[in-house]
C-alpha cells in the first residue's frame, strides 16, 4: 500500500539550522564554546520551542548573563542568519510531491514566533497541506502526543503515513505509532525512499 500522507521535519530537512556556524563567524570557534559551555542558550532554545515567547526568554537570559549580553541578544536579533538557507533539494521533493496530488504535512520542534518568521523568510515553509508545530503545542517530539496531534488533525494514522526527520529518536517514536519512518540525511536518500514507496518517479530529485 501506498502512503498517504508524508510528513516532514522542518529543520535540517527543509531549512538549514546552525547556530554553531553563525556564532563561529560572529566571535570565533573558542568564544562559542565559551558561550555556549556557560550560558544554556540550548536549553533556552528547547524552551522557545516549547512554547515559551522567544523575545522575552532570549533577554531573560541575557539579564541573567551580562558578560555576554551581546552574544546572547544575537538569538533575538541575527536568528534568521542562524536559519538558513533552505534545503532546494527537499524544497523540489516537497513540491513533486503535492503537484502529484499527494498531501503533505510538517511536524516540527519549532517556536510560535520563529516558525511565523521562518514562513514570512521561506515561502516553501507555508506550502504544507497542514502544520503541527511543537511551539504551538506546547508538545515536543518525541512525546508521543504531538504525533497523536498530528494523526487528529490529518485523519491519517498508522503506515499510510511516511515521516522523515533527521532525528533517530523522533524516527522511534513515530515507528511506534506504526509509521512508515525515513531518517533523513540528505535529500537523495530520501527521494529514493519516496521512489520506493511509489510516491515519485525515479527522475523526481533534479539533477
Amino acid at each position: 500500500m501506498t502512503p498517504e500522507l508524508v510528513v516532514f521535519d522542518i529543520g535540517m530537512v527543509l531549512l538549514n539550522w546552525d547556530p554553531d556556524g553563525f556564532y563561529d563567524r560572529a566571535i570565533g570557534p573558542e568564544a562559542r564554546q565559551r558561550l555556549f559551555a556557560e550560558v544554556p542558550l540550548s536549553e533556552a532554545n528547547e524552551s522557545i520551542d516549547n512554547g515559551a515567547p522567544w523575545h522575552e526568554t532570549i533577554e531573560a537570559l541575557a539579564a541573567d548573563h551580562p558578560e555576554w549580553s551581546h552574544e546572547i541578544l544575537a538569538w533575538r536579533d541575527h536568528w534568521h542568519l542562524m536559519a538558513t538557507p533552505l534545503i532546494p533539494d527537499s524544497v523540489h521533493l516537497l513540491r513533486e510531491l503535492r503537484g502529484r496530488g499527494i498531501a503533505c504535512w510538517a511536524l516540527t520542534n519549532f517556536g510560535r514566533e520563529t516558525f511565523d518568521l521562518a514562513q514570512e523568510l521561506y515561502p516553501p515553509l507555508a506550502e504544507f497541506d497542514g502544520t503541527i508545530v511543537s511551539g504551538r503545542l506546547k508538545l515536543m517530539k518525541p512525546d508521543p502526543a504531538i504525533y497523536e496531534a498530528l494523526e487528529e488533525a490529518s485523519g491519517v494514522s498508522g503506515d499510510r503515513i511516511l515521516f522523515t526527520d533527521d532525528r533517530a529518536e523522533n524516527i522511534a517514536a513515530a515507528a511506534d505509532r506504526g509509521w512508515r519512518t525515513h531518517l533523513f540525511t540528505h535529500s537523495a536518500g530520501f527521494a529514493a525512499r519516496l521512489q520506493a514507496e511509489g510516491l515519485l518517479p525515479a527522475d523526481a530529485l533534479r539533477p
